[in-house]
């Protein structure tokens, strides 16, 4: 994420780069693929909020942090949000993963593992569907996504997309999978993302 911070910084955008709840050098021993991280999401905000009041806030999730914004929903209350690779559903995530891996007896396998979520977890696969959550989000919303991933592919991310409450952008990626976007095509994400942010974050700032 720090290839994107400094973009957005030498873009004029001010940054907060957080470690999500057991991830980076936060505190937490589980991920949740999302649920919980979604309360650090809204933390995050509440928390530039109360900090900076009167600033205009975007905010930028890949895969994971991009659920953890979805699931917040109207809660997250930012003026905007770009959202990269996220998966519609954890049984679609999980099952793509493991077909990856162990192609058609992932059918078998992914009920097994979704079985576990609320016993380990304390939340089930209902819990962890950002297509049912995205529609709750009252900002405009960039989707995107690599034409070739197969963790979350082109079908989903346009379901997701269908999902979302106008305005909204949606920019695929020719050829990339479940790659770090900006690295495999840095020009483009630069107009895309920080075009986004700067038609609906910066503008808004401004009055334009």
């Amino acid at each position: 994420m720090l290839a994107r911070a400094e973009l957005l910084w030498r873009s004029g955008y001010v940054v907060l780069a957080p470690d999500l709840q057991a991830h980076g050098e936060s505190t937490g021993d589980r991920i949740t693929f999302g649920y919980l991280e979604a309360r650090d999401a809204e933390a995050c905000l509440l928390y530039l909020r109360v900090r900076f009041p009167g600033l205009h806030i975007g905010g930028v999730g890949v895969s994971l942090g991009g659920a953890a914004l979805v699931l917040a929903g109207d809660r997250g209350n930012s003026e905007a949000a770009v959202l990269e690779a996220v998966f519609p559903t954890i049984a679609e995530a999980t099952d793509n993963r493991l077909a990856m891996r162990v192609g058609v007896l992932s059918r078998v396998l992914t009920p097994l593992l979704l079985f576990q979520l609320k016993p380990r977890l304390g939340m089930g696969a209902d819990d962890l569907r950002p297509i049912d959550s995205i529609g709750k989000m009252r900002c405009p919303v960039l989707v995107l996504a690599g034409t070739a991933d197969h963790h979350t592919t082109e079908a989903q991310t346009r379901a997701l997309f269908a999902a979302a409450n106008d305005p909204k952008e949606l920019w695929l990626v020719p050829g990339a999978s479940h790659d770090d976007l900006l690295r495999f095509d840095a020009r483009g994400y630069a107009r895309h993302v920080v075009g986004f942010l700067d038609r609906y974050v910066a503008r808004k700032a401004t009055g334009g």
